[in-house]
């Protein structure tokens, strides 16, 4: 084949991809294909296997800044008010289920809690999928009081630093202080030494 008859192949093989890349597609074609989801997981089946202690629903105001943040219980799917579950001295640990520092720190607050005398801790899930937050309790052996924070309203209210995990410390006068030694807790002393 000559060189004149191989680039007049090239030409007509370009002409042709450029005429079916332009050419218009009718609106049946552009059915979207459906895409298969994962099926979702039964709440009530999940909660059961992650047995959480019930969370707290205090008679008192509780702290001002969370007074009207609804968030659901994990363990049992309620609504409670977050000013009401976090009333009193209470330590509040924010995480999501794809933060690996947060799962080891997860294991460490629930053995904390399980002491006598224990300040309360309340794990708050933001970031995640409520189903896949209570699978991730459920497989670390964690059954701490969890709230579930889909609109991020915790967060807001308290002006929590995009990184995780963040744990703060509430006052008996409604107080928050963050906990910035350690940024993750990796023991029980380290717990009881900043709730005191």
């Amino acid at each position: 084949m000559s060189v004149a008859a191989r680039w007049v192949v090239v030409a007509l093989v370009l002409a042709v991809a450029g005429v079916v890349a332009l050419w218009p597609r009718s609106s049946e074609n552009d059915q979207a294909v459906p895409t298969r989801t994962a099926p979702t997981a039964d709440l009530g089946v999940v909660r059961g296997q992650a047995a959480l202690r019930p969370c707290t629903r205090a008679d008192g105001q509780g702290p001002q800044a969370l007074r009207g943040v609804t968030v659901t219980c994990l363990g049992d799917g309620q609504q409670v008010d977050m000013a009401s579950a976090a009333s009193g001295r209470v330590l509040v640990n924010f995480w999501a289920t794809w933060c690996v520092p947060c799962q080891e720190e997860l294991k460490v607050l629930d053995a904390y809690a399980q002491e006598p005398g224990a300040v309360p801790v309340v794990a708050v899930l933001v970031g995640s999928k409520e189903a896949d937050g209570l699978e991730l309790l459920a497989k670390l052996g964690v059954h701490l009081p969890a709230v579930f924070d889909e609109g991020d309203g915790v967060r807001k209210a308290l002006r929590v630093p995009p990184r995780l995990p963040v744990s703060y410390v509430t006052g008996v006068d409604g107080s928050f202080a963050e906990v910035t030694d350690p940024i993750a807790f990796t023991s029980v002393d380290q717990v009881r030494e900043v709730v005191g």
